[in-house]
């Protein structure tokens, strides 16, 4: 199977937004963005010449089947961005897609913002999650619960 990153369109923000917006997806990784409206409203942010925030679509074979990104961008701060992925379609979950589209992300976001220190966020018992982040290099800096969920926190330095 090939895995791609695509641009990010206002069509795909809506896809994304709907077939991430699940209690199977949302269980696995908290949404943002409550409606539709806002979701876009946070998409045309990524557009602006001063945006914190960049994302790519990750395409399997030329399926879209979810979208990767990173936010907080800032060369200063430690770390230097966050990232988060999600594999919406489930068909395609367990088969390595979100390992090798963290991968190509990496290898694109490093150089085009130049980052040294990345982190990421996921809930302990979320397997598939921590194994995509450990297989790309971050190592889980503090466990923690917040609101009763216990979580984890993961730092990759280039």
């Amino acid at each position: 199977m090939k895995i791609t990153l695509g641009t990010r369109t206002a069509e795909t923000a809506a896809v994304y937004f709907r077939k991430a917006n699940t209690p199977l997806i949302r269980r696995t990784l908290p949404q943002k963005a409550k409606t539709l409206e806002e979701a876009l409203r946070d998409y045309e942010a990524t557009l602006l010449p001063d945006a914190t925030s960049y994302g790519r679509t990750i395409l399997a074979d030329e399926i879209y089947v979810g979208d990767i990104w990173c936010y907080g961008l800032h060369p200063v701060n430690e770390p230097n961005a966050m990232v988060s992925c999600c594999i919406f379609e489930t068909d395609y979950w367990k088969k390595g897609i979100a390992t090798e589209a963290m991968r190509l992300f990496l290898l694109e976001i490093i150089p085009k913002y130049d980052l040294c220190t990345i982190g990421a966020f996921t809930y302990s018992d979320n397997i598939s999650s921590i194994r995509v982040l450990e297989k790309n290099h971050f190592i889980m800096a503090e466990e923690f619960v917040e609101a009763g969920v216990s979580s984890k926190y993961y730092v990759f330095q280039k």
